[in-house]
């Protein structure tokens, strides 16, 4: 019963494998922000402790609820299991000390929710998720330490120590049914264009736990990395042309029950169109994501304070066929509007601050704001050049998308989540957000072209968060 574990670390095995509680290495408890210690056991392979059973699970109950459903031709298909509790998806995981210098983290998740048929029945799917295998060594004296280590995994990022990084600043699992679209997980968040699903190997050092640095590259999980993106049906994979570069540096420092980390990482990445051509060169498109991220902790019991910041931005180059294309769409007097760009650039703001207390009740405050260039591609709303009007009717010329729909062809989305949660148990959440929208799709309102306002995509998220 979980919500897409899409990034959960926080697992009950590494706590059996150490013998310490989960305040040790996630700050307050809450799992999975990490606390030094825990970076230093991620750093180190996940081999400090004793081998012990290297499995555990995690599960997710959900309720999700949007401020508005009327806006809608189908609201039982829009916001598909909205109010109402659901059992939101599994994971089990697999790891932990394999040898001295030897360890892994592998997650398997199932989605109960992740298909639905025309009917309106929904089918399940279990695939891998993040998987990290990794060596590593730590050499100590009166004059250094440093840290080394390897990484073979299937995501980029899922190696970095810090939760401002990509495949770790979001963490609360998220349901897939309509009603949680709008959620705070499913609103921005940094992230590489390449996606999860991938084949990387990439090299680390940890020098006198000041200065961070990684580098390695990616590319399609083929042949016997194909486990990397077991369960994913090849059309929906990311298939790479090549080697593709990825790095993070970061500067970091620890004095007393603070720590603070200033830090910087990219990737560049180019992606076949069609997963299932990569004949043709011609087809790629081609990603440049960078992001300057900091982070800082102060971790003295009862009090744990967490803040985190990241600015991303992510430039991308069409490939020419997609590039310079007329829209089907038309102004209000029936005119073209302009073709395609070439080039589309995003930036994303993403902070969030939390803070819990008894590594029992916790919350935290975030804030989002993406904006980027606006381009008719980005169109999935307008005039119809046959009518003239804004219609959703499937036989029109050009029929627009209701809920989803983006009017101005500009991305720009701005809002804010505030949450509270209840651990009473260390293995065992109960929390509520709740995410509110200024800017939806490029509008505060009318942003679909239909009367929907991003105000009506506010939505209630309660979830019970299990891990043993």
């Amino acid at each position: 019963m979980v919500a897409w574990p899409h990034l959960s670390s926080a697992i009950p095995l590494f706590n059996r494998q150490t013998g310490q509680n989960c305040m040790a290495c996630h700050a307050g408890g809450q799992f999975p922000e990490l606390t030094p210690y825990g970076r230093l056991f991620k750093m180190t392979g996940y081999t400090l402790g004793e081998r012990t059973v290297p499995v555990s699970a995690m599960v997710l109950g959900s309720l999700s609820k949007v401020a508005n459903t009327s806006k809608s031709d189908d609201p039982a298909a829009d916001f598909a299991k909205n109010d109402r509790l659901i059992a939101s998806t599994a994971s089990l995981f697999v790891g932990g000390k394999i040898t001295d210098n030897l360890g892994a983290f592998a997650q398997i998740t199932h989605d109960p929710y992740a298909a639905q048929s025309d009917n309106g029945s929904f089918h399940g799917r279990t695939q891998a998720d993040n998987m990290d295998l990794r060596w590593a060594d730590r050499f100590i004296d009166e004059h250094r330490d440093l840290i080394v280590g390897l990484s073979l995994n299937n995501n980029p990022s899922v190696a970095d120590p810090w939760n401002t990084a990509p495949a770790w600043m979001q963490y609360v699992p998220v349901p897939s049914p309509g009603s949680s679209q709008f959620i705070d997980g499913a609103a921005p968040y940094p992230g590489y264009a390449a996606g999860g699903n991938i084949a990387g190997l990439t090299g680390y050092a940890f020098w006198n736990r000041s200065l961070y640095a990684e580098l390695g590259a990616y590319g399609s999980s083929r042949g016997a990395l194909h486990v990397f993106s077991a369960g994913v049906a090849a059309a929906d994979q990311t298939r790479l042309h090549g080697l593709n570069p990825y790095w993070r540096l970061a500067w970091n420092r620890e004095w007393g029950a603070h720590s603070l980390m200033l830090g910087t990482g990219g990737m560049v990445a180019r992606v076949y169109d069609d997963p299932l051509d990569t004949s043709d060169n011609s087809t790629l498109h081609r990603f440049q994501d960078w992001n300057i991220d900091a982070q800082y902790q102060y971790l003295l019991d009862p009090h744990a304070v967490t803040a985190q910041l990241v600015f991303a931005q992510q430039r991308h180059h069409l490939p020419g066929f997609l590039a310079g294309q007329a829209s089907g769409f038309v102004n209000a007097s029936g005119q073209p509007l302009a073709p395609s760009s070439s080039t589309d650039t995003t930036q994303l703001v993403r902070a969030k601050l939390s803070y819990v207390y008894q590594a029992r009740y916790g919350g935290s405050l975030g804030l989002f704001s993406l904006t980027g260039n606006t381009d008719t591609a980005n169109q999935s709303s307008g005039f119809d050049p046959a009518t003239l009007t804004i219609t959703s009717d499937p036989a029109a010329q050009a029929p627009s998308t209701r809920v989803s729909g983006n009017l101005s062809g500009n991305p720009g989305t701005r809002g804010w989540t505030v949450e509270a949660f209840w651990m009473p148990l260390q293995y065992l959440r109960v929390g509520a957000q709740y995410t509110g929208y200024a800017r939806f799709n490029g509008a505060a309102s009318n942003y679909d072209g239909f009367g929907r306002n991003a105000r009506d995509n506010n939505s209630l998220f309660l979830y019970v968060w299990a891990a043993y």
